[in-house]
């Protein structure tokens, strides 16, 4: 009897090794706490190890690509795999590619496929590839250990945006940030491929972008900042280079000079565009609305031109922003026949116009596009001339608003806004008579009166800013504040590793 027992027990235990040599552990991609979330994913319940060896293969459209991933990879666990051209699909490792008319991928969908030995990233251009390689990143740590084992679960994730405009917006003026404080935030959009940085940069209390038509307007305008420090600004150069870091990332810069109103620096700078001829003082103060260039002088004008002339030259995107916004000391009868002289210069140098909603009071050009930040009936009027909208809704959008009346940094002229009353809204729906068909995107302004640190800037971000991702990447249907909470509690994590001072919200389940 005891043979039988001990025979049958070493069969059990010799099937158990068995099956412990031969079955693959499964793993499920659907598991993984993407943002934003993706349209569709299928897990296959294998693994891929990401090694030492593993090499990037690109087609010569995908190179630029490649080597991102590659110097991404090199930072999170000092593997920079070899990126190798080729005119076919590899049999393992990684392949970015091309591929033109992926079906309903759009400009900046991609497939993501992960199978055992081979990741293949497809789209229809470069900001698909770029796209899908953000969440490929998401599936690995922020950061690892050069030794430590990386394995990515396998699966199929099909993926495309609901709103092609996801931007945020950095308000340089107020406080100034130097180029590498710029590129950070870059980043951060990037991470949650979010393609929009628009630039406030000028205001009252600082001018921010050289003009060498009009050097004072930054040598003496860009002096100084809210609170009376030593301000800045960016020389052509490094107004390239922060273009080009971005365009490396799939995001577009639309500069923006706030015309008429908030324009205090400027006239400090340059005695000739007030009215009377004489210069204002340098101001570094909070309040808005008490400045406005004269806008029945021709000089104004050639001022406009040269500004918009450079700002074009420099800046390859389609926009430029005008502003237009808070410009209360401008009489009706003078800001609507300056706003249409100001559209038409734009115009002439081959960009499309933007502005805050307030714009919508004058005759708006073809293709200019309003972006709505808090009157309604602006924004509408905009609509009806066949504008189309960004949504930007203070109340819920600002990124400057405190999440309580606890926060460290911000203000709430506009409202508190917690991370939940940040996420769970629509863009479509928010507002009667603006449709999806309506709107061109969704942006996060963040306005700089109380930030003047990378750390305070973080603060107010994080978390709200991957939610502001979502609603723009992800289709409302598919959003649900529960759900998206646990998403948002992983990342946590990749916050705490990329060293970012963010807010722990209470309503969050952090790990």
């Amino acid at each position: 009897m005891k043979n039988k027992i001990f025979l049958t027990l070493t069969i059990i235990a010799g099937l158990l090794i068995q099956m412990s040599c031969t079955t693959e552990t499964p793993t499920d991609l659907t598991k993984t706490s993407f943002i934003p979330k993706p349209v569709k994913i299928t897990a296959t319940g294998n693994e891929f190890e990401l090694t030492k060896s593993t090499v990037i293969f690109v087609q010569d459209e995908t190179q630029q690509s490649g080597e991102y991933l590659s110097n991404e990879l090199n930072g999170i666990a000092g593997l920079k795999p070899e990126v190798k051209t080729t005119d076919k699909e590899p049999g393992k490792g990684i392949y970015i590619s091309i591929s033109e008319g992926e079906n309903n991928l759009g400009e900046e969908g991609y497939e993501l496929t992960i199978d055992k030995k081979l990741i293949r990233i497809s789209a229809n251009n470069s900001a698909g590839c770029f796209n899908g390689i953000q969440t490929l990143l998401q599936t690995l740590p922020v950061k690892a250990n050069s030794d430590e084992e990386l394995k990515i679960a396998t699966g199929v994730i099909h993926d495309f945006p609901e709103y092609g405009f996801r931007g945020a917006m950095l308000d340089v003026a107020r406080h100034f940030f130097d180029v590498e404080d710029v590129k950070r935030y870059i980043d951060f959009l990037a991470a949650y491929k979010m393609n929009v940085l628009h630039l406030h940069l000028s205001d009252d209390q600082g001018w921010r972008i050289e003009i060498k038509s009009w050097p004072n307007l930054t040598t003496y305008g860009g002096s100084t900042e809210v609170g009376g420090g030593e301000g800045g600004f960016y020389t052509h150069e490094q107004y390239a280079e922060i273009v080009n870091y971005a365009l490396e990332r799939n995001i577009t810069i639309i500069p923006e000079i706030d015309l008429p109103g908030h324009t205090n620096a400027a006239l400090a700078s340059y005695a000739e565009l007030n009215c009377d001829g004489k210069a204002t003082e340098l101001y570094t103060g909070t309040e808005v609305g008490f400045s406005t260039l004269c806008t029945d002088k021709e000089i104004t004008y050639k001022f406009i031109d040269d500004v918009v002339r450079e700002l074009a030259e420099l800046s390859p995107g389609p926009y430029i922003h005008i502003g237009g916004d808070e410009s209360h000391v401008t009489p009706m009868e003078d800001y609507i026949p300056f706003i249409n002289r100001t559209q038409e210069i734009v115009v002439s140098h081959g960009k499309k116009v933007i502005g805050w909603d307030e714009i919508a009071n004058a005759s708006l050009v073809e293709n200019a596009t309003v972006q709505f930040w808090a009157d309604v009936k602006n924004t509408t009027m905009g609509v009806e001339q066949g504008a189309k909208v960004i949504m930007s809704p203070a109340k819920k959008a600002y990124m400057d608003m405190q999440y309580d009346s606890t926060s460290t940094f911000g203000l709430h002229w506009a409202a508190y806004i917690e991370v939940d009353e940040g996420y769970s809204w629509n863009p479509a729906t928010y507002v009667t008579g603006i449709t999806k068909e309506n709107i061109l995107g969704i942006e996060a302004p963040l306005w700089s009166e109380t930030v003047s640190e990378m750390d305070h800037i973080e603060y107010l971000v994080f978390p709200r800013l991957p939610g502001y991702a979502e609603i723009g990447w992800s289709a409302p249907a598919t959003r649900n504040w529960g759900e998206y909470k646990l998403r948002l509690a992983h990342h946590g994590k990749r916050f705490d590793a990329l060293d970012i001072n963010f807010y722990r919200s209470a309503l969050v389940p952090w790990e």
